[in-house]
């Protein structure tokens, strides 16, 4: 099918070339000249494992096309994804929606005949209503359309795996031929077996939402855990091992650390009990979670005021930047917060990250951080080492070779992972969370 894909950000990007990879003709469209002109010269705008690879393939193979003519690029589609950013409202907490309804608008003008609106972005319940009526009113009815909701569950690190072998395909549909045409996007992944559930719109929009803020709560439910067990001398990872094994709860996000970040998690919970109020509905739960998570990011940093009573002219050397290994996403991470705070405090800050530190120096502007060139020389003379990201490089560190570099032997582990008894058999002072 001809599919046209509005954005190019990282949903819109890993979700075109993927379908391009299923055997799709499609148009990765963007207003923004410079990212195309790169994207058509193979430059990667974000950091995606397999991603250069897999657009050049198609590129190559002619699948796979990107133009900043989004007029021409709708009326050549027979279905178009919305896959522009929703970002926060940092005035009101809600989701920013004008971008969404400006490609639906752009929908409207350029309808040619039947074609299907996709909104690919994760948008709050009620979205593809209000995209409804920008459609009828900039197409004056000329042309009939559908708007789907077909929200995305891609881990940033793993994208390209989670498309190709989803746990589940959302799609909500509002027709009988707005399901045909997306079960016949979706038929290869049918047929490999992978669940696609067709369900109404409403439902599809709210699963997105309601799928993130069940993990991020269940995030924050062991850090509530991992900062009893500090008190208790229990530790969290033998009681978050204890109840992963109740296929009831499972293991999977039961990680004791500081919190999450990312632009999903944080926008989407926030957005979600933004759209509670609108239907006079508290998310008491989610709202916890969301106050606890804030909390949680500061961990670090507390602990290294503990420590050392006064942070004024101590160097603190930080491993990882982005909110989460295998990706240079920094957006909510909570290493910007802990930075923030330590250089308030007088500290110095040697960083570094694998991936990230290009990004976040655009996104933490403050000269006074030092990039190092890998983690051994972020740690040459420093006070303490604060881990923020669990790469796996950082996991096979030497103690001895950390012991030569560092003024003082301090580690505080915002991820847990060292394991306090090799750290402190090594004469090293331990900071773990729930450890």
């Amino acid at each position: 099918m001809k599919l046209t894909f509005i954005g190019t950000g990282y949903v819109g990007l890993v979700t075109g070339a993927c379908m391009a990879e299923l055997g799709h003709t499609v148009t990765c469209a963007d207003i923004d000249k410079k990212k195309i002109a790169g994207l058509k010269r193979g430059v990667m705008p974000i950091y995606e494992l397999g991603l250069e690879e897999l657009v050049a393939k198609n590129v190559e193979e002619g699948r796979l096309s990107f133009t900043t003519a989004i007029g021409k690029a709708i009326r050549d589609a027979e279905v178009v994804f919305n896959a522009v950013g929703t970002p926060e409202d940092k005035k009101t907490g809600k989701a920013d929606l004008s971008y969404v309804f400006s490609v639906a608008e752009e929908f409207g003008k350029n309808l040619n005949g039947y074609k299907v609106l996709v909104n690919k972005s994760t948008v709050p319940v009620g979205t593809a209503d209000k995209c409804r009526e920008i459609i009828l009113h900039a197409s004056k009815g000329k042309c009939e359309f559908d708007v789907v909701s077909n929200p995305e569950f891609l881990r940033e690190g793993a994208a390209i795996k989670d498309f190709l072998n989803p746990d589940r395909v959302v799609v909500g549909v509002a027709s009988d031929k707005a399901r045909e045409m997306m079960e016949k996007i979706y038929r290869p992944l049918a047929r490999s077996g992978r669940p696609v559930m067709l369900t109404d719109v409403r439902s599809a929009e709210l699963i997105k939402y309601a799928s993130n803020a069940f993990l991020a709560t269940k995030i924050t439910f062991i850090n509530e855990i991992a900062n009893f067990c500090e008190k208790i001398g229990a530790n969290v990872k033998e009681v978050s091992k204890g109840m992963g094994y109740d296929s009831r709860i499972g293991s999977r996000f039961l990680y004791a650390g500081i919190g999450y970040g990312g632009s999903c998690f944080p926008k989407d919970v926030q957005a979600l009990i933004e759209t509670g109020k609108e239907y006079d509905h508290a998310f008491q739960i989610i709202s916890a979670a969301n106050k606890v998570n804030d909390q949680q990011k500061m961990r670090p940093f507390q602990a290294l005021k503990k420590h050392f009573k006064n942070l004024k002219g101590k160097t603190i050397a930080v491993w990882g930047l982005s909110f989460k290994p295998r990706t240079d996403d920094v957006r909510e991470a909570p290493a910007l917060y802990v930075l923030e705070a330590l250089l308030k405090a007088g500290a110095k800050i040697q960083a570094f990250d694998p991936v990230a530190m290009e990004s976040f120096q655009r996104a933490f502007s403050d000269k006074r951080v030092k990039y190092m060139g890998n983690a051994y020389d972020a740690v040459e003379g420093a006070d303490a080492l604060l881990v923020m990201t669990e790469w796996d490089e950082f996991r096979t560190t030497e103690y001895p070779e950390l012991a030569k570099r560092m003024k003082q032997h301090v580690i505080v582990d915002g991820r847990n992972i060292f394991e306090r008894s090799e750290a402190e058999a090594e004469g090293f002072k331990y900071y773990g969370i729930g450890v």
